[in-house]
């Protein structure tokens, strides 16, 4: 595998657009279909996207428009979301069932969005009826405008690397199980870029540096993250410049996604690059080789260790040394710590605790004592249109009542500008990972055991990094700040897409009474319409 970006098959600058004074207009075009591919050694079919898994990588400037025509060859109905793209004042464009209607079989759509403001790394992935678990995913990078200061030296080369659990069933079958009121087992393998063991082969130039770019794709499985005979500098996560520590191992949990600096000042050679699952067994790893152009050996010798893979102490201090670069600036020139979101009152604090009841007999995954249902009407279009009967507001709990769980449609409804507390309290054996739509939010403290109101104490009120997906480990919690400065119907959902499947989800309703253009988008001219918006102008 060549140190290339995937790039998509139509990439078009609007020149026009720059001397008009806009920003650059970019254009994609994407064929969606099943293919036929055996990742683990098992034939099975999984989703490609111009017939590539990995699917083509999005490489952007901070501001560039996107336009994105989907076409749907599959034969069930497709979204994609886009995982640490805020999508400031556009969450018509999020690509999720409580914004958006399914793109059919057969049809195609065009998702029209603007990186506003922002910078780093993420991916994308199919968000419906666990085609993630088939792939269809892809990485996407935002880089600085050429007047915004990088805070480190230009690398030699900047390098995707999707790691993720597998299993060796297709995604129907796993759907089957979730449906007929089962979890799923245990995965069957880790890939790395789509590929198993040493099916992706990277070669660098010695001598240099290199950004490589890590997002966990996977379903359930925290993954470390380490190379053989590097240390990795982190300076990125999720859109927020770092503290740069150097790491010899990093654990990424299932949504996130880093950046990391590496030196090839080895001896030329091969290099095993190692991601495996952490607390659990067995210990599954997915592997990689890092090869040295000038190398004339080929892989040898023995894996690199890592934690113990029981060991949560390790991650635990992992996770609290990531911290927010005060100084260097993302998006714009202003360094990130200039935003003192320490000394700002919080307005409102709201507890979600998850839990895995038994609903009617069938297992299901809940937030506050509701497990999420999906009305056939969009919960953005039921809200544009006033469309009685699909939802209502603050119709969860801002803590939960500890009654008898049951199935709803859970939105909070929340206020432009104000600035919230989340508590994810975790009373589970399983560590969770939790995304927040449209959002970047301060992971400001996490610590075992029930949150309250003594644990503000321990609260990091200086530089606690920003993101968009956070961890909350095994009978844990994990507090967060948000400022509430997106409107829009935003999801929170927890990224095991199983436990999303079967009801570990909400939706946040930013709403803002004037209405303003400059604070949301119009209703976009090729909306789809579905359930009761059916008919609707």
């Amino acid at each position: 595998m060549e140190l290339r970006p995937a790039l998509a098959v139509l990439v078009l600058l609007v020149l026009a657009s720059c001397a008009r004074g806009e920003d650059p207009y970019l254009y994609f075009e994407w064929n969606v279909s099943f293919v036929d591919l055996a990742p683990l050694g098992a034939p099975q079919r999984v989703i490609a996207i111009n017939n590539q898994l990995p699917g083509p990588e999005i490489a952007v400037t901070t501001n560039n428009n996107l336009e994105i025509n989907v076409f749907n060859s599959l034969d069930e109905p497709l979204l994609f979301t886009w995982n640490a793209v805020w999508m400031r004042r556009s969450s018509w464009q999020d690509g999720v069932l409580g914004t958006n209607c399914p793109i059919p079989p057969g049809a195609n759509w065009t998702y029209k969005f603007q990186v506003k403001d922002q910078i780093g790394s993420g991916f994308y992935y199919p968000s419906l009826l666990m085609q993630r678990a088939a792939g269809g995913y892809g990485g996407i990078r935002i880089y600085n405008r050429a007047v915004i200061a990088v805070p480190f030296a230009p690398p030699a080369g900047d390098i995707t690397m999707l790691i993720g659990d597998w299993y060796k069933q297709n995604h129907t079958a796993l759907r089957g199980t979730l449906d007929a009121g089962f979890m799923i087992g245990a995965p069957d393998g880790v890939l790395i870029n789509g590929r198993g063991p040493y099916g992706s082969y990277f070669v660098v130039e010695p001598a240099n540096t290199y950004r490589l770019r890590i997002s966990n794709v996977g379903i359930s499985t925290t993954l470390n993250f380490r190379i053989e005979g590097h240390r990795m500098l982190l300076v990125e996560t999720e859109g927020s410049y770092t503290v740069q520590n150097f790491y010899d191992s990093l654990d990424v949990h299932v949504g996130q996604s880093y950046s990391v600096i590496i030196t090839t000042d080895q001896a030329p050679g091969d290099f095993h690059i190692v991601a495996s699952s952490r607390f659990g067994v067995p210990v599954l790893t997915g592997l990689a080789t890092l090869h040295y152009s000038n190398s004339p050996s080929t892989l040898g010798g023995t894996l690199p260790p890592g934690p113990d893979p029981g060991d949560v102490g390790f991650s635990f201090n992992q996770a609290w040394s990531i911290r927010w670069n005060l100084t260097a600036g993302a998006a714009r020139p202003n360094p990130q710590g200039s935003f003192h979101y320490g000394v700002i009152n919080v307005s409102r604090t709201i507890k979600l605790f998850n839990t895995a009841p038994m609903i009617n007999g069938k297992q299901r995954f809940a937030v506050n004592d509701i497990s999420y249902f999906n009305p056939d009407t969009p919960l953005k279009l039921a809200d544009y249109y006033k469309i009685p009967g699909v939802f209502s507001l603050n119709s969860i709990p801002d803590s939960p009542y500890f009654s008898t769980p049951f199935l709803g449609t859970s939105v909070l409804n929340v206020d432009y500008h104000s600035f919230i507390e989340i508590i994810f309290q975790n009373n589970e054996e399983v560590i969770q990972s939790w995304h927040i739509d449209g959002y970047q939010f301060f992971v400001v403290g996490f610590g075992p055991g029930a949150w309250n109101d003594t644990s503000r104490l321990t609260y990091n009120l200086y530089d606690a990094v920003a993101r968009s997906t956070t961890q909350v480990y095994p009978m844990s919690w994990t507090a967060i700040f948000m400022s509430l400065d997106n409107v829009g119907m935003w999801e929170i959902r927890s990224q095991n897409p199983a436990r999303q499947y079967l009801g570990q989800d909400l939706y946040m309703r930013v709403y803002n009474p004037e209405e303003a253009r400059s604070t949301e988008t119009a209703i976009p001219s090729n909306v789809l319409r579905c359930g009761k918006a059916v008919g609707l102008n």
